[in-house]
């Protein structure tokens, strides 16, 4: 389909399905009765399943690729508006979760093609799973992601809620800005080591990339660590929400890391010596430990 394949025109279809997703997930959220932990959950699964249904539709699961960003930076604000004891410490939360969502949202429109092309994940799942794609594709394309990133959004929930700011508030914070700084850098190097190499089996080993073979999900996976510290300065006793960063720690550490290291086994020349010369995620050289 010629409209699939032009870029802008993709942009706008995506753009227009995830504001229908955000409206039907306000509704929803309205007639949803129970607690706000409840009334947010519903409301996300709504917006999960509408981009799912334009997936379908579309051909191509990829339209659910910037929920991951978009989804915490609509509903965390939206949230915000409806509590009277906004202070200090949701304003920090805020600011942090924006800032996250808008650079890993912009980082998605730079590596964005066509409405043609889809994550190669999502190309190799079908593959695997043939008929059975449609219920992969909701379940653990879709599904599964909106999940974790609901528990992720829970310690902010509980801050919106209980808002305060101490010294903890602030520490979470930084580990927020360390976050946000680790990715974008990571992926900006990433981005300039692709656009001047034209080899594809060549290895990225410059910058932060020389230390680790995963510095953008490591600042993915503190990002929701400084939340949680941040929820910590004003509710200690809710610390088992503990259970969002860490079932976004394991994600990464269990499928996607996994998932991209076999990948790039299969054809990054000396991809095996550069996995004994590097760490998985952390940053620093080998040496430092011994």
């Amino acid at each position: 389909m010629k409209i699939k394949e032009n870029r802008l025109i993709g942009f706008a279809i995506i753009a227009l399905i995830y504001v229908i997703a955000c409206i039907f997930g306000i509704w929803v959220y309205r007639l949803t009765p129970g607690s706000v932990y409840i009334k947010v959950l519903t409301a996300d699964m709504a917006a999960t399943i509408t981009v799912y249904l334009f997936s379908l539709l579309l051909k191509n699961s990829t339209v659910y690729d910037p929920y991951w960003s978009v989804a915490p930076i609509v509903i965390l604000p939206l949230l915000a508006m409806e509590y009277a004891n906004t202070g200090l410490g949701t304003i920090f939360m805020l600011t942090a979760v924006t800032t996250w969502g808008v650079r890993l949202t912009y980082n998605w429109v730079k590596t964005f093609k066509n409405l043609n092309i889809q994550d190669w994940r999502y190309d190799m799942l079908k593959e695997r799973s043939k008929g059975l794609f449609p219920l992969v594709n909701f379940f653990g394309i879709q599904v599964f992601p909106t999940v974790i990133v609901y528990l992720c959004m829970l310690p902010a929930i509980a801050l919106i809620q209980n808002d305060s700011f101490n010294i903890l508030t602030l520490a979470g914070f930084v580990v927020c800005f360390f976050a946000v700084l680790l990715q974008g850098i990571s992926d900006y190097e990433m981005h300039e080591f692709r656009k001047n190499n034209s080899d594809r089996c060549a290895l990225m080993r410059q910058g932060l990339w020389k230390y680790c073979r995963h510095p953008n999900y490591f600042g993915e996976i503190l990002m929701w660590w400084g939340i949680f510290i941040m929820m910590m300065s004003s509710v200690p006793d809710m610390f088992y929400l503990l259970a969002g960063p860490l079932a976004n720690t394991l994600m990464f550490v269990f499928i996607s890391i996994p998932m991209a290291e076999k990948r790039l086994a299969g054809y990054k020349t000396d991809f095996d010596e550069y996995i004994k010369q590097t760490r998985v995620l952390i940053p620093l050289p080998k040496p430092l430990f011994k």
